[in-house]
């Protein structure tokens, strides 16, 4: 069976950690896009322009496929690692986790560093309300209105959902179907006579 779940996090949620007077301020966002992280991290940077630096990590796509992390001027690797380490050991994806350090005046060194950012992230995360999220896909079917009952049962009894219909010239759907059932939706689909479908994204 194809694994079609993932598991992320419903809301923002915060976190803090302290050592010998340095803060590390944590902030975990649900996130889908890369684009969305830039939109946040500008923001917070605006928000904490007095703090020392502003470290993260995010993985997106269901398969979390897509990963980042930034030490913003921390030494390489106590900083965006440890976090980006803490989002995996959650078995998370599409978050984002923003840790905002303000400096205390004593050095904590590379090891107290990646304690600090580790500690910090795993914070937020513990407050996160954890969900798990379906994999779902989307395609665009046309096909002719004579063949309308044979398309509407297979949508019905496959659990598919109609996001959209047209009748321009002959009958259009969008339908949105868990990842596990496509390829059963396809087939059927695929024995209507004249029914043409493509892959929407």
């Amino acid at each position: 069976m194809l694994e079609d779940t993932y598991q992320t996090i419903q809301a923002l949620s915060e976190g803090l950690y302290k050592e010998k007077g340095s803060k590390f301020l944590a902030f975990a966002h649900p996130v889908e896009s890369a684009a969305e992280v830039k939109i946040l991290l500008d923001q917070y940077r605006k928000d904490y322009y007095d703090a020392r630096h502003v470290c993260f990590a995010y993985r997106l796509g269901p398969d979390a496929a897509e990963t980042r992390s930034s030490d913003d001027g921390e030494p390489s690797g106590t900083a965006g690692r440890p976090i980006q380490g803490q989002i995996q050991s959650f078995g998370l994806t599409n978050v984002l986790v923003i840790v905002i350090r303000y400096f205390g005046g004593i050095l904590l060194g590379t090891g107290g560093l990646a304690v600090a950012y580790k500690a910090a992230a795993a914070d937020a995360l513990h407050s996160a309300e954890i969900l798990e999220k379906i994999v779902e896909i989307e395609f665009s079917i046309r096909f002719e209105f004579q063949f309308m009952n044979d398309v509407m049962k297979l949508v019905k009894n496959l659990d598919a959902h109609i996001l959209s219909q047209d009748y321009v010239m002959d009958c259009g759907m969008k339908l949105r179907i868990r990842k596990r059932e496509a390829e059963r939706l396809k087939t059927a689909l695929g024995k209507i006579e004249t029914l043409r479908f493509e892959l929407a994204g």
